[in-house]
């Protein structure tokens, strides 16, 4: 239907994560029909992004120096790491609450099936943190899964060993949520950890 080029621009636009075919389609056409400038600025800006963004080498979140900004900031808490799966958990926190500690981004989750271990989530680098005797909390908010909840709990052991308390974020029913429609997970986690009222 469409050219070569336009095909293989509509392919590489829905590799992206809730882009299907037709959105891919939309996006395709409307930059190449109506806004040819913002397609080069986005393609300039993915370039730069990719030939420039790493990870930092404390927290493993995305960075394009050395150590991120967060990390290099002399105002957070070296006393508090949370630990996260993703740099959009990062983000997440940061808009969301007054957390005022550092992070650790593991860039995914203990999947051995996946051959995803403790070496692929950068843990020799949290290890060393924790073993400097710094770290007095380590805050666990993985993902609210069984792959989340294995990776939460090889966490716990590895900060016990180094005497180091661990918590874990509070989950269960959303603020304004019904119980009517929550799943049976999530009520199921919510009444385990219930609190005192």
């Amino acid at each position: 239907m469409f050219s070569e080029k336009v095909e293989h621009l509509i392919q590489a636009l829905s590799l992206m994560p809730s882009v299907g075919k037709k959105t891919a389609q939309r996006l395709a056409i409307h930059l190449l029909q109506h806004d040819r400038a913002a397609a080069t600025q986005i393609a300039n800006a993915i370039n730069a992004a990719v030939g420039s963004v790493g990870s930092c080498q404390r927290c493993r979140n995305l960075s394009e120096h050395p150590i991120c900004h967060i990390c290099r900031d002399s105002r957070r808490n070296d006393s508090l790491i949370c630990v996260v799966e993703g740099p959009m958990d990062v983000i997440a926190i940061e808009q969301s609450t007054n957390f005022s500690g550092r992070y650790f981004v593991l860039m995914g989750h203990l999947s051995p099936l996946d051959g995803i271990g403790p070496n692929e989530l950068g843990l020799d680098i949290l290890e060393a943190t924790l073993q400097s005797g710094q770290t007095q909390e380590l805050i666990l908010a993985t993902n609210v899964n069984a792959e989340g909840d294995a990776t939460a709990y090889y966490l716990a052991e590895l900060a016990r060993k180094y005497g180091v308390s661990t918590s874990r974020i509070a989950f269960g029913v959303p603020m304004g949520g019904e119980l009517e429609y929550t799943d049976s997970y999530t009520l199921g986690h919510a009444f385990e950890r219930r609190t005192q009222f």
